[in-house]
């Protein structure tokens, strides 16, 4: 095999027997035969390791097979160990069961190496049923337009739109240049249970100095009940998930931005994109505190965060409570001032 291949897949990996080998297969079909895979396993207590390990010798050298030393709860680790094993010229992020077309990494390969970009990214998918039957085609239309291409070196547009929400965040729409990714230090953010593509989307964006987004269709994305956002959980622990996104997530974007000069010259967009970021999350945060009193925010905050936040554990389990509570307050006054309208609307008070 080639030392330097031109694709890196890497795949991480957890309890995923049912469908990891449907995974591997679809990567032993591609047009594009100059690639590695690597899977990481995060300490899978299935068959998952077992499987991959049956599919060594087909893939003649091409698989390397990794762990990570104890679960991570999400898919940063993993890929964060991925990428530093890899050789690959660019890299590609799947997930564990998911699939890809057979000319997918070619498609995406002769893309990046046409715009010489950065990375490519792709706004089309298909969404699959968990037994992979239906297959729906679906064409994002931010940030392309009318199913054109795109091929763009404006990060102010770029972060404009990003406040608009004009870009997606799963790593499996992007084909990335791996020394981009070296250089610049961009990886998942470690310790976010969920939402930590969406962060590390962002420093994408900041660095690139150019990017191709197209309206491929090449990745097929199940639906399955086993993704981590779909985890049932309590309220508190749905809000402590979200404080975990701000309050880490925050600090990586804060700490990527110093990195960035455009953010030196551009206060404002420093902030507006930390704002609109935390704002996401917290929305979320709202949403599930109908059932949880102050007291019980307060102290679910402080004792999941306590021990790395140190003297400010405190101040911001407070915060936290007190904007979530003033918010409150807002929508119920809302409500207060509409109810009387609607009853004058439908004639029931004059």
């Amino acid at each position: 095999m080639n030392d330097t291949p031109e694709v890196s897949v890497i795949i991480p990996m957890f309890n995923a027997e049912k469908f990891i080998a449907e995974c591997l297969e679809s990567l032993l079909a591609q047009s594009l035969q100059d690639f590695e895979v690597i899977v990481v396993d995060d300490c899978s207590t299935d068959s998952s390791r077992q499987i991959v390990a049956g599919y060594l010798k087909k893939f003649g050298g091409r698989l390397k097979l990794s762990a990570t030393k104890k679960n991570s709860g999400s898919g940063s680790v993993p890929r964060n160990k991925g990428l530093k094993l890899s050789r690959g010229e660019y890299v590609f992020f799947m997930d564990a069961d998911d699939l890809i077309l057979p000319n997918g990494l070619e498609r995406m390969y002769k893309t990046a190496k046409y715009f010489d970009v950065e990375f490519v990214n792709c706004t089309g998918f298909y969404n699959m049923s968990d037994d992979g039957k239906q297959r729906t085609l679906r064409h994002l239309k931010k940030p392309t337009a009318n199913d054109e291409s795109i091929f763009e070196m404006n990060l102010k547009w770029r972060v404009e739109g990003l406040l608009k929400d004009n870009f997606y965040w799963a790593p499996w729409r992007k084909l990335l240049r791996r020394d981009f990714l070296l250089v610049h230090k961009i990886f998942f953010p470690k310790g976010l249970k969920i939402c930590e593509d969406e962060i590390w989307t962002h420093g994408l964006l900041f660095f690139a100095k150019k990017i191709v987004h197209v309206p491929l269709a090449v990745y097929l994305y199940r639906k399955s009940d086993n993704s981590l956002l779909r985890t049932k959980r309590t309220p508190l622990q749905t809000m402590n998930i979200y404080a975990n996104s701000i309050i880490k997530g925050q600090r990586w974007l804060a700490g990527t931005m110093d990195r960035v000069p455009f953010f030196k010259l551009n206060p404002q967009y420093r902030y507006a994109i930390l704002e609109h970021s935390a704002q996401r999350y917290f929305n979320q945060i709202y949403k599930n505190s109908s059932e949880v009193s102050s007291p019980e925010m307060y102290n679910s905050i402080k004792n999941e965060f306590g021990h790395e936040l140190g003297e400010h554990a405190v101040m911001v389990s407070v915060l936290f409570t007190l904007v979530n509570n003033q918010r409150k307050t807002i929508e119920e006054s809302k409500t207060q001032i509409t109810e009387p309208e609607n009853l004058l609307k439908q004639g029931v008070i004059s």
